[in-house]
């Protein structure tokens, strides 16, 4: 009976993909429903499996594990409405995909015990509901894992993508057609634009900083220019003659309203996306609420939402809770690490140095020390072959052992999980200066970890693009907080311990 059920589920998604026309939506959907009759029979396995070793189920009536059974699929049915997968989606972030896994198996959980509870009341079943709600999140954890890499796999092959056209001569058009490139989970294929030859070397600009980041992008000359702008504009009236994919993104100067009325119109007339993007003389660099006067659409500032007492109370609960964690592991290693570096550096065991934290008050941060003692550790910065560190110090530099003391520092308040790297002092008085914003990013805790750190802005800076790229990615991580974006961080950072960051020396 639940197999027939999860059956006819699955049935009803496969039955929409054939008889409705094929394009990438619905391959889309398909996947979606490929993944969510997935998630069925992991939870199956699951339930069977646990009931095999669970020496309450024998005590239970006769027929009750059946009941079971069909309880936690209706359940996980029901969660599903809420809470279905949204891997298949191009723009969607780790921790979107976190939160709604948490939010899936603890819906089912709690729907489960409730609905189990209605049907008998003294069945012992809230420990193995428990044991198998806990397995089916780590468990569903990896297998999104895996369908997210199959889902690559396929976009890169060719199949699900869909093509998109970029419109103008603005610089901005070159970190649009980077950020539909660089990540095939998207599944973005780039057809070309309307505009001049120099966008061209906009894109190998934007490519070159970011291999300076450490991504390793290729140019190659995919990106096909299809015309001017005048070409574009003259064939708005007849977009038969436009080479338009599923998506536009025109990038223009907002004084171009006729223009960007035209083209939404002719978008909406074709089925095709449109996006628009200002120009970068008039991009804002604010983080704007969208709000409705009336009918008319205004955008005012917000504060930042770490200026929430509430939000401050949970980053600061989650960073005592995931210290703890952090700290436990670490006690247990010390005496390893103790004895290596004892063995292949003397002196202290911490290196003690004072960086610059909230509200650009000074502090000491702590870290297991990776260095040979030097005079100059307070004023240089690590480079790639340093003769100052010691082969055991470059592997925890490497793969970020070297900054689990810094947990004392947030158990202490002065430091958070998440947040901006904090700064030797010499480094702040210098950049101050030089950057405009600098000490913006002192309006929060500095962190273990940080945006700017999991996005390629990590390790020595050498030019002050690098700098700046930091500090715009501190104040953007400032402006978008939520919890999940700190999960998210430290998901990231956790992945470079196996994958060592080319700019960690």
């Amino acid at each position: 009976m639940v197999f027939c059920l999860i059956n006819r589920i699955f049935a009803r998604g496969f039955e929409q993909y054939v008889f409705m026309k094929h394009s990438n939506n619905q391959s889309n959907r398909l996947i979606k429903w490929v993944v969510m009759a997935g998630d069925f029979v992991l939870l199956n396995a699951i339930i069977i499996v646990s009931s095999q070793h669970s020496w309450r189920i024998e005590t239970w009536p006769e027929k009750s594990l059946e009941i079971f059974i069909l309880v936690n699929n209706i359940a996980l049915m029901l969660s599903q409405l809420r809470f279905s997968t949204i891997i298949h989606l191009r723009l969607v972030g780790a921790g979107d995909v976190i939160r709604r896994i948490m939010g899936l198996t603890i819906t089912q959980s709690v729907l489960a015990y409730v609905l189990l509870k209605v049907f008998d009341y003294y069945l012992p079943i809230g420990l193995l509901i428990f044991v198998i709600g806990t397995i089916f999140f780590v468990t569903l954890l990896i297998k999104r894992l895996f369908e997210r890499w199959f889902i690559r796999l396929y976009r890169e092959a060719g199949r699900n993508t869909r093509n998109v056209t970029l419109v103008g001569s603005d610089k901005e058009l070159a970190e649009v057609y980077w950020k539909l490139r660089e990540d095939p989970t998207l599944g973005y294929r780039v057809q070309g634009y309307y505009g001049d030859e120099e966008v061209k070397n906009y894109i190998y600009e934007a490519m070159r900083l970011r291999n300076a980041q450490g991504q390793h992008l290729k140019y190659t000359d995919e990106i096909t220019r299809l015309g001017s702008m005048d070409d574009f504009i003259d064939g708005i009236s007849h977009p038969d003659d436009l080479t338009i994919g599923d998506e536009l993104y025109l990038c223009i100067s907002r004084k171009n309203r006729d223009v960007i009325k035209k083209t939404s119109r002719m978008c909406d007339h074709k089925v095709v996306r449109f996006f628009f993007i200002p120009v970068s003389v008039e991009s804002i660099g604010l983080n704007l609420k969208r709000e409705m006067l009336d009918d008319m659409e205004i955008f005012t500032t917000y504060e930042n939402p770490l200026q929430n007492s509430v939000n401050r109370a949970i980053k600061r609960v989650f960073d005592i809770i995931l210290s703890l964690v952090f700290l436990i592991p670490t006690a247990i290693v010390f005496p390893i690490i103790y004895l290596f570096i004892k063995i292949q550096s003397p002196g202290p065991i911490l290196f003690k140095q004072q960086r610059t934290g909230l509200d650009g008050k000074t502090f000491n941060c702590y870290k297991f020390r990776s260095m040979h003692v030097n005079k100059d550790a307070d004023k240089v910065q690590a480079t790639k072959d340093d003769p100052r560190k010691y082969p055991f110090g470059n592997f925890m530099r490497k793969a970020n052992i070297d900054e689990l003391p810094q947990f004392l520092n947030v158990l202490q308040g002065r430091m958070s999980i998440v947040g901006p790297r904090p700064h030797m002092l010499a480094h702040t008085e210098q950049y101050s200066e030089l950057i405009d914003k600098y000490m913006v990013r002192h309006f929060v805790k500095p962190g273990v970890t940080g945006w700017a750190q999991v996005t390629g802005f990590r390790g020595e800076t050498k030019e002050l693009w690098q700098m700046e790229g930091r500090v715009k990615r501190d104040i953007w991580y400032m402006e978008n907080w939520s919890i999940w974006l700190d999960i998210r961080i430290i998901w990231m950072t956790a992945k470079s311990i196996f994958i060592h960051d080319k700019n960690a020396y």
